[in-house]
């Protein structure tokens, strides 16, 4: 398996808190895969950071494991709406740069335009 084909875990992997077994290896080949795609474009680091702010569940330095994810129900939404399917679908580490593409883009766009 290369970078791009690395996937993430189902948001139903980790309820509450980390992934275990298989789910959480999963889940450390695709932050691994993604951290590696994303760091071979400098100039989306800050857009990285600002949307793991922006996207991270409310109140997630109070709980384990004190990363700013994705509330795994949007995160579950998100999937679905871009993959369809029920959300376990698990998008490539590549993705990732593309959607971070998109959002620079988009904050780049005149205001009430």
């Amino acid at each position: 398996m290369h970078d791009g084909d690395a996937r993430r875990p189902s948001p139903d992997d980790r309820p509450g808190g980390p992934a275990t077994g298989a789910a959480a290896a999963e889940g450390r080949r695709w932050f691994a895969a993604a951290a590696r795609a994303v760091a071979r474009h400098p100039s989306l680091w800050p857009t990285a950071a600002r949307q793991a702010l922006r996207l991270a569940a409310p109140g997630w330095w109070r709980r384990r494991p004190f990363l700013p994810l994705p509330d795994p129900a949007y995160l579950r939404f998100r999937l679905q709406t871009a993959y369809g399917g029920a959300g376990e679908g698990p998008p490539a580490a590549e993705d990732l740069v593309t959607w971070l593409r998109w959002c620079r883009a988009l904050r780049r766009l005149p205001a009430g335009g």
